[in-house]
């Protein structure tokens, strides 16, 4: 059992070794790329990638299933990055300032398939890599039938990647990117009076509303391919009923990209769409500064950050996506709850890092 311990030890430190080597070419060609890049090339690197991490999936122990299921995922990633580059980077080239931004997009887009990778080989290399006839003589029913376990959830889960990530998504995603900005604020007052005038009417309830909620749009399903949470969007609300619920969001086609104002349409966009609202105690003046600052914002402008998504970074401080702005809002009223960097927050995290309770349940819609 000790010589089966050490032989799967020592595997995994190839494993990593592997990883780590892999890691350095992958940066200096990225950097050529950056330089040198042009659409045959990047064609290139996208299909290079994908065709050898299928062929290295294909050479190790793993089980059939599993194999065409990760090819599957390398595929999808692979045609993804292509029709971005086709239809959102190449055509910038030459005649607009976002033409070099957007390609430090498209290099990132590179590392999907490699974190794909990383998520299968090193957290749960004991799925894939399965031992030979000799090590299982050593290993206990139990192990065996969890290591199954393992597989199936895993094979699950890149079901679950390969319809997210199905064309359509893809194609409503993409012919939605040229609406979106990362260096300037393209939203401008889309908040209207009245909705200052409903918010600072809910002053009197001193307690504000986290919303949680699993839309079904297609950049929602998209994220979660590889957040792997049913949850992927979060909004901040003044009010009990949600009246005054808003978000740092798409704009759904009607408003630019940036912080907008929501409704319950906007968070049912698949039947099994789901919201959790959370009540979290504020004072009177806290609430307050929130609002102001939201005013200031609507002011000033806003875009929503998608690159921010990939680089965990902001250009501009109003460049925000929804849950970078909900615990924005939340440190700039002194009721944050966990300690994080803003672009680095997920939604789930409001609730999942709430260890001290500090967020109350307050009810659940569904559709």
């Amino acid at each position: 059992m000790a010589e089966t311990g050490k032989r799967r030890d020592e595997t995994m430190n190839d494993i990593l070794h592997r990883v780590r080597v892999n890691r350095g070419i992958v940066v200096a060609l990225l950097g050529l790329l950056y330089v040198f890049a042009t659409m045959p090339l990047m064609t290139l690197a996208s299909v290079g990638l994908a065709g050898g991490l299928i062929v290295r999936t294909w050479l190790t122990n793993s089980q059939r299933r599993v194999k065409l299921g990760l090819s599957a995922a390398y595929i999808g990633v692979m045609v993804f990055q292509l029709v971005f580059n086709a239809m959102v980077l190449f055509p910038m080239r030459g005649w607009t300032a976002l033409y070099y931004p957007t390609k430090l997009v498209a290099l990132a887009l590179l590392l999907l398939p490699l974190l794909v990778e990383r998520f299968v080989i090193v957290q749960h290399q004991d799925d894939f890599y399965m031992p030979s006839a000799a090590d299982a003589s050593a290993i206990s029913f139990a192990e065996l039938r969890r290591n199954r376990d393992r597989v199936k959830k895993s094979l699950r889960q890149m079901s679950k990647m390969s319809q997210s990530m199905s064309i359509d998504h893809l194609k409503t995603v993409l012919s939605d990117l040229p609406r979106h900005s990362a260096t300037r604020y393209i939203n401008h007052g889309t908040l209207t009076p009245a909705y200052f005038e409903d918010a600072t009417a809910t002053l009197a309830d001193e307690g504000i509303y986290i919303v949680v909620s699993n839309t079904g749009s297609p950049a929602s399903e998209i994220i979660s391919s590889f957040t792997q949470k049913q949850y992927n969007h979060v909004s901040l609300a003044f009010d009990h009923d949600l009246a005054t619920i808003l978000s740092y969001n798409g704009g759904d086609n009607v408003y630019p990209p940036g912080m907008n104002a929501e409704n319950l349409e906007f968070f049912h966009q698949k039947p099994d769409a789901s919201v959790l609202v959370y009540r979290l105690p504020v004072t009177r003046s806290q609430k307050q500064a929130m609002i102001d600052k939201i005013a200031e914002i609507n002011r000033e402008g806003s875009a929503y950050n998608m690159v921010g998504l990939v680089a965990k970074h902001s250009y501009r401080p109003n460049i925000m996506f929804c849950s970078q702005f909900v615990y924005t809002m939340l440190k700039l009223a002194g009721v944050v709850y966990f300690d994080k960097a803003p672009g680095e927050v997920r939604p789930t995290d409001f609730i999942e890092l709430d260890y001290y309770k500090k967020v109350q349940f307050d009810y659940e819609i569904t559709f």
